[in-house]
């Protein structure tokens, strides 16, 4: 793939660094990849000259061209292909997927060749699969999805969900960067969720792949979640302080490789803990987690591990349903207050 000579469009060029939303910091971080690595191109369903369903790619394609801004038809089997293709040829694809849950059109290419590539012959797949996850938005079952355990038992694939704008950058950014396949999940109510507006730096950084982070501090029991449920956990956090419970939320912002060391460190530091993540129970991420405190943290347990996530149904299109359906607020107050009782 030849590079395309780059045009002036200044007014499309998001600002370096600044006060920008979630959607605004994904865009900072592929934009600026694309202007600092020739090799990093575009590719999805209305990624170009529509900007992306979610605007994360607008006025890329003006910028930087057809050749390495590239529209696709709609086929994510088709999409996943050719981005490890290139990615084998030297390029540094983002592929995007309008909305996540349409990643399973590519799950045999993901699961039985790009996560596969290195072991198989020592080059990896260096390739990003990123796209809109999560519910709460009324979306219906075909639009809500949470697929990370659909990938959590494939070796070779890194899992990343933020929850801030900061960490989206930084983690997009180290994601383009990275020898292997990443699939990016981003969910799709942080979009543009002023809550989440924050400044970012104007110099170049970028957020390990693999390490969780103290989004609060405390010493009463642990909640340990990931991508929306964070703010969810926070707020609870912050009502339970008014009932005396200090509570720790751990931000797990990878998935896999899982950060041990700081799930067992806040075990350790609190004896309590409760797992909360957005898709469904059975086989969520959620049991996995309890598995790795079981084994190497059970002596500083004071009580059971308990997990809070999604009931085994899909995603309602009722908003009440919808709301019933999820984790909410309440319902992470309830579990808290009985986790600290026992």
């Amino acid at each position: 793939m030849s590079t395309a000579v780059k045009k002036e469009n200044k007014a499309n060029r998001p600002a370096r660094g600044g006060v920008a939303t979630f959607v605004e910091a994904i865009r900072q971080g592929i934009w600026e990849e694309m202007e600092r690595d020739p090799s990093v191109f575009v590719i999805g369903e209305d990624v170009g000259a529509y900007g992306g369903a979610f605007k994360v790619t607008e006025g890329l394609q003006e910028e930087f061209g057809a050749e390495r801004v590239i529209d696709t038809p709609i086929s994510e089997a088709a999409i996943v292909g050719a981005a490890c293709g290139a990615a084998l040829m030297g390029m540094r694809p983002v592929a995007e997927f309008q909305f996540i849950d349409f990643i399973s059109c590519g799950f045999d290419m993901l699961t039985n060749y790009a996560a596969k590539c290195r072991y198989r012959w020592g080059g990896g797949v260096a390739a990003v699969f990123r796209g809109p996850c999560g519910s709460g938005v009324h979306a219906g079952p075909f639009h809500s999805v949470n697929a990370e355990s659909f990938f959590l038992n494939t070796a070779g694939l890194k899992i990343v969900e933020p929850a801030t704008a900061y960490d989206a950058k930084g983690l997009i950014k180290a994601a383009i960067r990275d020898p292997d396949p990443v699939i990016f999940f981003e969910h799709k109510k942080l979009y543009r969720l002023p809550r989440l507006r924050e400044e970012l730096p104007e110099d170049d950084y970028v957020v390990e792949i693999g390490r969780a982070r103290v989004a609060r501090a405390g010493r009463d029991l642990s909640i340990i979640t990931f991508g929306y449920q964070v703010l969810n956990a926070l707020d609870a956090a912050e009502e339970l302080e008014k009932e005396g419970l200090d509570v720790e939320v751990i931000d797990l912002r990878t998935l896999a490789p899982l950060d041990r060391e700081a799930i067992l460190a806040s075990v350790k530091k609190t004896n309590k803990v409760l797992v909360l993540h957005e898709a469904a129970r059975t086989g969520g991420i959620g049991g996995e987690i309890a598995g790795v405190i079981a084994e190497e943290a059970f002596e500083w347990l004071d009580a059971p591990v308990v997990r809070l996530a999604s009931l085994d149904t899909p995603v309602p299109y009722s908003p009440p349903l919808e709301e019933y359906y999820l984790p909410q607020v309440s319902d992470i107050l309830a579990a808290a207050r009985k986790l600290a009782a026992y």
